[in-house]
């Protein structure tokens, strides 16, 4: 992944730093709306990262220990941390092998009375079915929260993701299809939960520095309740509204290049694809390896031929961090961390470049499938 920055995002930077005001400000507020506005929220909340966006997203539904939050396993460990760090559990369900998410019928079995949410995640973009987990959920009077680090511009059901979401958690680290260098957002339909975060994130301030400087007379803010620091800059948001105007061009060209992937490994290897309900804004491509093949030898031997992949998606239950955490089996995830690679996708690739990595791809597994067989 290269992030597309430019000399537009340059100029944007620099105007925010000659402006004087480079905390959260106005360029924030603006970035704000403009993202909610994309994703077809109510309000949004820029915070620091996805991950202090998720640990919010908890806090403010009031959860805490004793409580239990349904994740999948298949995802960056910040899904589950954010859960732990309220003091509740994380319990871990099994995804779908299409889609990679979690489904109404993969969660339904960890449900139990201590259950207060589930965080389903859109892994790599790929729509999660949200519907089917509310009608499953909402009756239990369970919440959904959606991590939605990186689905921006992804759709479900005709929608861009996050589109009526209870709370949707969002990134913008550089491996995002929008960056802002690190940062996040939360977005909500609530308005009194849209102004609780905004309070959250600031230390738990009545009114916020930017308001507190703007206001023309004397303001003495009081602090409300115990909180955190998990603010966004102004010069991050003037990024973040540079790259907002391009993510349908991003998105476009990154589905014209996924498209070109489809044919070319057509009955080399199995590939991620759209759902029946949504598209996918491929903010990662992972294949799955062939039964039998090394993956730590394909991966050198791609290395090996000038290709820079990576191992598929991480199984958080297998980190030392949650060893001994108690939990399910988890087949199809297992399957997933350890029979999957990303092979490289960015907006400026050349078709000559995806010709390489799918040459390197398929020499380098049929060299893997003669090991095997002798």
């Amino acid at each position: 992944m290269r992030p597309l920055l430019g000399e537009e995002e340059a100029l944007a930077a620099a105007e925010a730093v000659r402006s004087g005001w480079v905390a959260q400000g106005p360029r924030v507020r603006e970035f704000e709306e403009a993202f909610a506005a994309s994703v077809g929220a109510q309000h949004g909340v820029a915070v620091s990262s996805c991950t202090t966006g998720l640990h919010l997203a908890v806090h403010v539904l009031g959860i805490g220990p004793g409580d239990e939050v349904v994740v999948p396993s298949l995802s960056f460990i910040a899904t589950a941390n954010a859960v732990r760090y309220t003091g509740a559990t994380p319990v871990f369900a099994d995804v779908e092998v299409e889609t990679g998410n979690l489904s109404a019928s993969t969660v339904e079995p960890v449900l139990t009375e201590r259950t207060r949410a589930v965080m389903v995640v859109h892994q790599a973009g790929v729509p999660a079915d949200v519907d089917a987990l509310k009608a499953l959920c909402e009756p239990r009077g369970i919440a959904v929260i959606e991590d939605a680090a990186c689905a921006a511009g992804s759709t479900y059901k005709g929608k861009p993701v996050g589109t009526d979401a209870l709370l949707a958690a969002w990134s913008f680290h550089p491996r995002k299809l929008l960056t802002t260098g690190e940062g996040g957002m939360v977005t909500t339909d609530d308005p009194e939960w849209a102004v609780r975060l905004k309070r959250l994130r600031e230390h738990g301030m009545s009114v916020s520095a930017a308001d507190r400087h703007n206001g023309g007379s004397a303001v003495i803010e009081q602090y409300l309740e115990t909180a955190f620091n998990y603010r966004m800059t102004d010069i991050q948001a003037a990024v973040g509204l540079v790259q907002l105007s391009k993510l349908d061009a991003i998105i476009a060209r990154r589905r014209e290049l996924a498209a070109r992937y489809h044919e070319l490994l057509d009955g080399v290897v199995e590939t991620v694809r759209d759902p029946e309900y949504g598209t996918t804004n491929y903010q990662s491509f992972w294949v799955w390896l062939p039964e039998g093949a090394d993956r730590q030898e394909v991966l050198a031997g791609l290395a090996e031929r000038g290709v820079s992949a990576r191992r598929g998606i991480m199984a958080s239950h297998l980190e030392p961090a949650y060893e001994g955490h108690p939990g399910i089996a988890l087949p199809v995830t297992e399957a997933f961390t350890a029979r999957t690679l990303i092979l490289p996708l960015f907006h400026d690739m050349t078709e000559s470049e995806q010709d390489t990595v799918v040459s390197a791809l398929s020499e380098t597994l049929h060299t893997s499938q003669l090991t095997v067989r002798g």
